[in-house]
């Protein structure tokens, strides 16, 4: 996991208070461990694989059988059919249980979710993240949000109506770029002090700063938890 350290965190929000003093723009960003739980695939992985093994165990029920009956007495009675079926019922269970709790790491995770279905929650996440920080509501619709999702290694930047009429989502394009090349090389802070720098600089060319502007978002990271 991507942890950011106090002095990287004052370097990004040096890089936003910088670049929105020559622009009437507004900069947010936000960080989020993972835009989804994506429980419902980690358990529809784990029972397959509980029914796989289900199955499995099927193709091996006369060993089985006669391994029981050397370890309980009576299998050859009505009651034999009890062991085994705790046998089979009792590990497919556990089966499904370790899956579950291994599915939960991060990597298997990008494995089991289907990536549009990835794309589709950070999607999500990253445009309730711009209504929740306000950034829809500045004051000439000037706000636009840098969302990273780590587990899905997506970013999301999401530009407000005044700015998305003047600017093409080709110049929002390569600015994403530079932030997914920094996290590849374990450089985010630079990736996002120079994207940061990026928007401004892109921002003053078509809304150039005001007298009466005011700082209307804040200029730290938002690290969010869910």
């Amino acid at each position: 996991m991507i942890r950011l350290k106090q002095e990287e965190l004052d370097r990004i929000s040096h890089a936003v208070e910088k670049a929105e003093k020559k622009t009437s723009g507004e900069i947010a960003l936000a960080m989020i461990p993972q835009s989804d739980s994506y429980a419902v695939f980690e358990l529809m992985a784990a029972v397959l694989c509980g029914f796989v093994w289900f199955v499995a165990l099927l193709f091996w029920i006369n060993p089985i059988s006669e391994w029981l009956s050397g370890l309980f007495w009576g299998t050859g009675s009505d009651t034999s059919v009890y062991p085994i079926v705790m046998l089979y019922g009792f590990s497919s269970f556990l089966i499904i249980s370790i899956i579950y709790a291994i599915a939960n790491i991060p990597v298997l995770d990008r494995i089991v979710v289907p990536r549009k279905f990835r794309e589709i929650k950070v999607r999500e996440r990253a445009q309730r993240e711009f209504l929740d920080s306000g950034v829809y509501d500045t004051r000439d619709r000037t706000g636009i949000l840098i969302f990273i999702s780590l587990l899905e290694h997506r970013v999301e930047l999401i530009a407000d109506k005044g700015i998305a009429e003047k600017i093409e989502q080709k110049e929002w394009d390569s600015i994403v770029q530079v932030i997914v090349d920094g996290i590849r090389r374990k450089r985010l802070a630079e990736s996002l002090c120079e994207a940061v720098s990026m928007c401004g600089n892109l921002l003053v060319k078509h809304f150039p700063i005001k007298d009466d502007d005011t700082n209307e978002l804040t200029n730290h990271i938002n690290i969010l938890e869910r």
